[in-house]
């Protein structure tokens, strides 16, 4: 973790008033992907990543520091596990998955504390956008790890096939196979950014940079896409 002369006393003291934060991201990691991984390489992954957050944060956005730098920190250690290390495919879907549900999670932050509130406004209206956003999360977690590419056990990539569970790699292409069908009638450029990050593998900034997109936009149309998905396969 590099500390630079030109970071404010605000960035320092937003950085150590949140340091807690890493732990329990990391822990909370750990637990998911598997106990083999070094919670103190975990925590140097997450500090870089509260740094990062302590520098961009934006307080006119209206979003709490804390919740914006727990994504940063679990950004960051997911991304630091993934470029440092050869990985089982479990724990790679795993990682992918929890990418996946994190940026919808994330856009529910920002929704939650930017859009207009009526004190007027039903209690059903607050509790199924909720619904929509967790199943959101929940499709997202799903295509990420059954999109997946394939991974052997160091973490080499492979060509999937029916091995020792044929019943689960069945059931995993049928489900990717009505996916892809299902992307195909989303709007435009919510199918291309799903298509592209999940099914062809393209880093989620990437994408969005060629679509002309930000960031914050394209977690919104990805996070709109994944309630659309959520609606479509629960139809069928």
């Amino acid at each position: 973790m590099a500390v630079k002369k030109s970071d404010s006393a605000e960035i320092l003291e937003r950085f150590h008033g949140a340091l807690d934060l890493v732990t329990t991201v990391a822990r909370q990691v750990r637990r998911t992907v598997g106990s083999s991984l070094q919670l103190e390489e975990l925590e140097s992954y997450g500090r870089e990543g509260l740094l990062e957050a302590s520098r961009r944060f934006d307080a006119t956005r209206g979003v709490p520091f804390r919740p914006y730098a727990c994504f940063r920190v679990r950004g960051a250690i997911l991304d630091g596990v993934r470029s440092s290390m050869p990985l089982p495919r479990r724990v790679h879907e795993r990682l992918r998955g929890l990418s996946a549900a994190d940026r919808v999670e994330e856009s529910l932050l920002e929704d939650t504390y930017t859009a207009p509130r009526s004190l007027d406004a039903p209690t059903s209206q607050a509790d199924a956008a909720l619904a929509q956003h967790l199943s959101g999360m929940a499709s997202a977690m799903t295509l990420g790890m059954i999109a997946a590419p394939a991974m052997g056990d160091e973490g080499e990539p492979m060509a999937r096939s029916l091995g020792a569970q044929p019943d689960e790699d069945l059931a995993r292409a049928e489900l990717l196979e009505l996916v892809r069908r299902e992307i195909d009638g989303l709007p435009r450029a919510e199918a291309e950014l799903v298509r592209r990050h999940y099914l062809q593998d393209e880093q989620f900034d990437v994408v969005a940079r060629d679509l002309g997109l930000s960031k914050s936009w394209a977690s919104r149309l990805h996070a709109r896409a994944m309630q659309r998905l959520s609606r479509r396969l629960a139809d069928l």
